[in-house]
C-alpha cells in the first residue's frame, strides 16, 4: 500500500514550514493568498486528504460570495442592478451576500480572495466576464459556483445569461422596419461573450433582410484585455443608424455625433442596450433593450443553492428574455 502523504511531505516539496501548511489548510492568517493556493494545489496533486471538505458538508454558513471585476464597477455601472438583485434574492431565501471586487492584478495572477479559504461561504456567484485563468482557479476550489451574465466553454455547465443574441436581432429588425438599411454596430466583439452575441444577432437580422454585412460598419469601443473604453471613430461613409452594445457606448457615440454636427434622431438613429441610467440621462433618451436583471439574479441564486445541495448537478446555460424600451433616439425613414 502506498504511503499516505503528510503535511511534512508537502512542506518539504515546497521548501516551507509544516506550520505554514497547517495554516493554509485551516484558513488561519499568516499565509498569503498566493502561497495558500500553491499549498492547496500541491496537496491535491500529491493526493493529500485533509479534513476541511468534510467539515464544509456538515456545517453551512448561509453566506454566498459574489465576485465582480473592478472594471465593471464604474460610476452608474449597469452591474449595480445585478448586485441589488442578488442581495435581495439572497435575503428572501435567508442567505447573505459577501461582495468582493476583483482587481485587475489579482485577476491576472489568479489570486483568489480569502473567502475561499476560511469556510466563510457555501457558494460563489461570478458576475461578469473574467479571465479563463481565474475561472480555472475558482473551479479548482471545488466550491459550488454559478456564472451570471457571462458564458464560455468553461462556464457553460452552470451559467445564467440574458438572451443577447435575440435582443440585438430584435433591435436591428426594429431599425430595418423603420426604413434603415445602412446600420453599423458599436462594440468590441472580442471583449465579452455578451457583445459577441449581440453582434451575431445584429448580423442575423442584416442577413435575413439581404443587407450586406461589412467590417466597415464594425466599430470597436473598448480594449479587449481590460474592457477600458477607447475613443470612438466614425466611419468615413456614415450609416443612418447604429446598434450599440450598451447604453454607455451609445451615450458616448451620441456625444461624438453631436460634436461632428449630427442630430439624433433627425440625422442618425441610435439604439443602446441594458436600459441603464445612461439611456435616461442622455438627450434624447436612448431606445434600448432592458435586461431582466431581477429575474436573472433570482435564477442564479436558486441555481447556486441547488448546486450547494447537490454539488454534482450540472445546470447548463439558462437564458432569460428581456424587452425593447422605446424612447426617443430612433427616427423612421419610411416617410422619406
Amino acid at each position: 500500500m502506498a504511503k499516505s502523504v503528510t503535511m511534512r511531505d508537502i512542506a518539504a516539496k515546497l521548501g516551507i514550514s509544516v506550520v505554514s501548511v497547517s495554516k493554509a489548510f485551516s484558513g488561519q492568517s499568516g499565509v498569503s493568498s498566493e502561497l495558500r493556493q500553491k499549498i492547496l494545489k500541491t496537496a491535491e496533486t500529491m493526493g493529500y486528504k485533509y479534513g476541511t471538505e468534510a467539515k464544509k458538508k456538515k456545517t453551512l454558513s448561509g453566506n454566498i460570495g459574489i465576485i465582480v471585476a473592478e472594471r465593471y464597477m464604474s460610476e452608474n455601472s449597469f452591474y449595480f442592478k445585478f448586485m441589488r438583485g442578488i442581495s435581495t434574492a439572497l435575503q428572501q431565501r435567508k442567505h447573505y451576500a459577501f461582495f468582493h471586487t476583483l482587481t485587475s492584478g489579482n485577476e491576472e495572477k489568479a489570486v483568489l480572495p480569502d473567502i475561499f479559504f476560511h469556510q466563510r461561504v457555501d457558494g460563489i456567484i461570478i458576475l461578469g466576464q473574467i479571465a479563463d485563468k481565474y475561472i480555472n482557479a475558482v473551479l479548482n476550489t471545488k466550491i459550488p459556483v454559478v456564472f451570471l451574465d457571462f458564458y464560455n466553454q468553461l462556464t457553460a455547465e452552470s451559467c445564467v445569461v440574458g438572451d443577447s443574441f435575440y435582443a440585438a436581432y430584435e433591435l436591428t429588425n426594429y431599425l430595418i422596419d423603420n426604413g434603415h438599411r445602412d446600420i453599423a454596430f458599436v462594440g468590441n466583439i472580442h471583449a465579452t461573450s455578451s457583445i459577441q452575441d449581440r453582434y451575431l444577432g445584429y448580423a442575423k437580422s442584416l442577413i435575413e433582410h439581404n443587407i450586406r454585412l461589412s467590417d466597415y460598419y464594425l466599430i470597436s469601443d473598448r480594449k479587449t484585455e481590460t474592457g477600458e473604453f477607447i475613443p470612438l471613430e466614425l466611419p468615413l461613409v456614415m450609416p443612418t443608424a447604429f446598434v450599440c452594445n450598451c447604453d454607455e457606448a451609445a451615450s458616448r457615440l451620441m456625444s461624438l455625433l453631436s460634436e461632428k454636427g449630427y442630430r439624433v434622431p433627425d440625422d442618425i438613429s441610435v439604439t443602446g442596450f441594458d436600459n441603464s441610467v445612461y439611456s435616461s440621462i442622455t438627450v434624447p433618451n436612448i431606445t434600448t433593450f432592458e435586461v431582466n436583471t431581477e429575474k436573472m439574479s433570482a435564477i442564479a441564486v436558486d441555481a447556486l443553492l441547488s448546486k450547494i445541495k447537490t454539488p454534482s448537478e450540472q445546470l447548463g446555460m439558462i437564458q432569460v428574455k428581456g424587452k425593447i424600451i422605446f424612447k426617443d433616439s430612433v427616427a423612421s425613414l419610411n416617410f422619406k
